[in-house]
């Protein structure tokens, strides 16, 4: 009843540590816009500038809370803490899902409440804080882009920037209408227009969020496939308690026990397993036993 173990663990650099710097420069930007407009909506007594800093003050710590995952992310695992704190960054980015739902909440009720009393809003300092901001948010946005299709936190946080960039373009057509026909609706009707475009992306974020946390196997990735695909190697009698799981973006990890045929040489058999999960499925952190069928038959499958 003898058995063999193959621990196959990649450099567990995740796709949102990849992308730290950007993050990085992009909270900056933020920030420093963000106390931009909260100042000069003082200064002009502007109430919707106001309203828009507190909504990037939302962002920035949204951006923050990314921010700060990944960074703990990268700290060294310990005897308690055998994954380290990979999940952080899937918790950041399922904080990030809750903030964006309820921005997008406020957007909608604040723009049906104007629409009965539409307020007076200052066209020229709004245009020319707006234009602004939309300048640092498409820096922002063009940073964060990349990492936005690797790392479930990074696109968190690329939903933040985006949602703050369709505000600006937004706030600025908003303040042009006014500037020059004075209708205050305008103001009220994109606010709905952006509170419902940002609604079903973050749904989509949240969901993968809790995919994970709920340890399903990865989008677009059969399960079933992979065993059929384990169970025609050579060497190979049968499959089972296979599981297939993220730990956070970038990072897949599968576990099973692979049933050797009999006199087959079972390093062999482990190596053509591991070197298929990891060049046809991208699947580099792998335990994965080999037993043979006397082995097989007294396990209890999970």
């Amino acid at each position: 009843m003898s058995n063999e173990d193959g621990h196959v663990h990649a450099s567990a650099v995740t796709a949102g540590a990849r992308h730290r710097t950007p993050l990085l420069i992009a909270f900056g930007l933020t920030a420093a816009y963000m106390l931009v407009e909260f100042i000069v909506g003082i200064a002009v007594n502007s109430l919707a500038l106001l309203s828009d800093a507190a909504h990037m003050g939302t962002d920035v710590l949204g951006l923050g809370m990314a921010l700060a995952a990944i960074t703990l992310a990268a700290k060294k695992t310990t005897t308690q803490r055998t994954y380290g704190f990979y999940r952080l960054e899937v918790l950041a980015a399922l904080a990030n899902g809750i903030l964006l739902f309820g921005v997008a909440g406020y957007v909608l009720f604040e723009a049906v409440q104007r629409f009965s009393s539409p307020p007076d809003v200052p066209g020229i300092p709004l245009l020319v804080v707006a234009s602004i901001g939309l300048v640092i948010n498409l820096i922002s946005f063009r940073l964060l882009v990349a990492g936005s299709k690797e790392s479930l936190n990074l696109k968190g946080a690329y939903l933040e920037v985006l949602g703050d960039l369709l505000g600006s373009v937004g706030v600025i057509a908003a303040a042009i209408i006014i500037y020059t026909t004075g209708w205050t609706y305008a103001d009220p009707l994109i606010g709905v227009g952006i509170g419902l475009f940002i609604l079903p992306r973050t749904w989509k974020l949240t969901r993968q969020a809790l995919r994970i946390l709920m340890e399903s196997a990865p989008p677009g990735l059969n399960v079933e496939e992979v065993r059929v695909r384990i169970l025609a190697l050579p060497g190979v009698d049968g499959v089972h308690d296979l599981h297939i799981w993220t730990i956070t973006s970038g990072l897949e990890s599968a576990t099973g026990h692979v049933v050797t045929s009999k006199g087959a040489d079972a390093q062999a058999t482990l190596d053509s397993v591991t070197t298929l999960l990891a060049e046809e499925y991208n699947i580099t952190h792998t335990t994965i036993q080999c037993e043979s069928r006397l082995c097989a038959e007294h396990a209890s499958p999970i």
